[in-house]
Formats: structure tokens, sequence, C-alpha cells
């Protein structure tokens, strides 16, 4: 998609943007992919109000064929994946020993083998870390980035537009309520925590329905046909910036953006869709049951609304946010909103009130409440 009239790529703005393939993918033939295509704020009320395409195909696609591959999985990650089946996708996570996040992957599991796309940049930590549990089991991972590309369907009208594609009827996704503090044993249904539907498309690949819309996982040789079907069919194109803005405005963190090496998943609304808090064992899963227990993770993510009059540029991630002169927290992905304008994921420490006077860098900001 990055040959499209008027694309223009993420790492033209920024030579350092996460938002580029690996070296290794990037050596193997994935290309770059389209910040916006000339007009990002149109993009952005396309992707709020109807539908667009957008190419992700920078992230990392790890597949995990193998017969034991649906146990062993369960047992290394903080999902319960036991009874995962064909058709069915869901989110993990690979924490620390002290429960800190380390790897998200977005799941489909088509019955031969379960697929896990993540950020671009962790594709090669995350498959190590599988590598390196296999042991005898059965299963064989690998990084399967060259072979296929993740695009995504984004906005309320995404599943009129997978008909298109020959795909209909992809259910909402199922999400299971977070309990209270000290629930009771057995309380939380041996399941994963949030199932999206996912069904075969005819081109070949998967459709998987998530909370932003509808993702494709289509093999890279396929990419071209798909997306002329859907631009064919009048679906329009929206660069990664139109998509980081609602997903900003839906509040949905980014692993190695809006986090750091502390953060664990209490703290930026991971618990809900990437964690079984009934499970049973698995790495860093007794720092997640005791900050469940105690109902306080130490921080919250919030959404700042920044002034914008000292400057006009979103401040970079990491950039701390202050409150009298002390560091509370830190910004990680900042964008300019069509209707929200300057906004901002941050970190902060959960004891800075709602109506404090914070600072990012020299730029106010204010936290959202709602």
């Amino acid at each position: 998609m990055i040959d499209i009239a008027g694309a223009v790529a993420a790492e033209a703005i920024d030579e350092e943007t996460r938002d580029q393939p690996e070296p290794a993918h990037r050596a193997a033939g994935v290309r770059g992919v389209a910040a916006h295509y000339g007009d990002p704020m149109r993009e952005q009320r396309t992707l709020a109000t109807a539908v667009g395409l957008v190419d992700r195909s920078h992230r990392g696609v790890v597949a995990v064929p193998g017969a034991e591959r649906i146990g062993w999985l369960h047992t290394l990650t903080s999902q319960h994946l036991a009874t995962l089946s064909a058709g069915q996708g869901t989110e993990l996570l690979v924490l620390s020993p002290h429960g800190h996040v380390e790897q998200h992957a977005m799941v489909a599991e088509d019955g031969e083998t379960t697929w896990l796309d993540t950020e671009p940049g962790a594709t090669e930590g995350l498959l190590s870390y599988l590598e390196r549990m296999r042991f005898f089991s059965k299963v064989d991972p690998r990084d399967a980035t060259a072979d296929y590309a993740l695009l995504s369907l984004v906005g309320p009208e995404a599943g009129g537009a997978l008909d298109t594609l020959g795909v209909a009827g992809l259910a909402e996704p199922d999400l299971v309520a977070v309990p209270g503090p000290k629930f009771r044993a057995g309380e939380l249904p041996p399941r994963p925590t949030v199932v999206y539907d996912v069904k075969p498309l005819p081109i070949g690949g998967l459709a998987r329905r998530v909370a932003l819309g509808v993702d494709l996982l289509v093999p890279r040789v396929m990419m071209t046909q798909l997306v002329d079907e859907l631009r064919g069919a009048g679906v329009p194109v929206a660069g990664l910036w139109a998509y980081e803005a609602v997903r900003v405005a839906a509040r949905r963190a980014r692993v190695g953006v809006d986090t750091d090496h502390r953060t664990i998943p209490a703290e930026v609304g991971l618990i809900g869709p990437a964690v079984h808090l009934d499970k049973g064992c698995y790495r860093g899963q007794e720092t997640v049951a005791r900050v469940h227990n105690m109902g306080k993770p130490p921080r919250r993510l919030v959404l700042l609304h920044l002034d914008g009059v000292t400057t006009d540029q979103p401040p970079a991630a990491g950039t701390p946010v202050t409150l009298d002169g002390r560091a509370v927290g830190f910004v990680g992905t900042a964008v300019h909103h069509y209707e929200l304008g300057q906004v901002a994921l941050a970190v902060l420490k959960r004891n800075v009130p709602d109506d404090a006077r914070l600072l990012v860098g020299e730029t106010a900001a204010a936290i959202d409440p709602a």
C-alpha cells in the first residue's frame, strides 16, 4: 500500500519511528507503511465514522504449528488458551518473573496453526522466548512475517466492507467481565477472557473481528489483490496516523510505546483482554494476582488533553509528565485528533488527582476523567 498515490512513509517523517519493518524483515522484502495518504484528519474521520483500510503490514507475525501448540502456549502466557479452537482469536501477554509486561500478541487459531501478530521490533524477542521454552513439546514456532501481512478494516462499517471479500457474519468480541478483588475460585469461566471471531478469507488467510474493526491476516502474495478488491468496492485507505488517533481516543495501550520496563498489566488496561486471573500458574502470575487482590495498581493509564499553546508538535513517547516540578509519569502515544485536538495516552502515579494541573515539557496538560 506504500505505492498508492499520496502515501507518505512513516520512516520518511521520522527515521527512528517504531512503525517500520524490523531490519531482518526489510531484508526479506517487507516494505514500509504509510503514515498518511495526504489528508490525515479526513482519514481519521473516516475511521471514526465509517470504515477505512489501514496498512499494518510492518507488524511481526509468528506462526506456531504443532499438535501440542494450544496447551503449550496456555502454560507460557497470561491467557487461558486450553479451550481455544479453530475460528477463535484472543490476546496474550508474556510477562517477566516479576509480572512486568514483556510481550503482547494478538492471536488467531485456524485449526492447524496458532497465529500471533505483535509489535514491529518485538518479533525476535517473542520468538526467542518461545524457542527457549520448546524443550520436547510438539511445536514449531517460526517467524512468518515475510510470508504474511496484517491489514485492518477500521471503523463502525468494517463488517459491511468485509462482505466485499466474501466473509460475513463475524460476531462482536466476547469479553468476560473482570471480577473484583478476592473473587471466588471458579468464578471465571475456563476460556479466553476475550474471544474474537475468526473466519477464513477466500483468497487465503484469516479475518478476525476485534474492538476497532476487522484484522486481515493475508499471504503477502495476495495483499495487492485484496487491497484492489476493497478499494474497487469504495473502501478508502487511511494511514497509521489516523489509526493511532482512533486507538488513543479509545484508550487502548500499545505495548512498547505506552508502557515501560516496569509496567504491569493492571496499569494499562490489559487485564480484561489479555489476562485470565484464575487459570493457574504462569510466569509473573503471582504479581498479577497480588495487585488485583489489593485492588490498587501503583500507576494508571489516562488520556491527557494538551493545550498546544507552546508548541503544536506532540511530545515524544517517554516525555515526563510533571506535577509541581515532580515527575509523576510519562507520555506514550501523542496525536492530533480530529475532534479532541492534541491528546496523549500517559501512565501516571495512581495518587495523581483527576484535576491536577500537569505539565508535559512546557505544555499544560489535563486528565480526561471519563
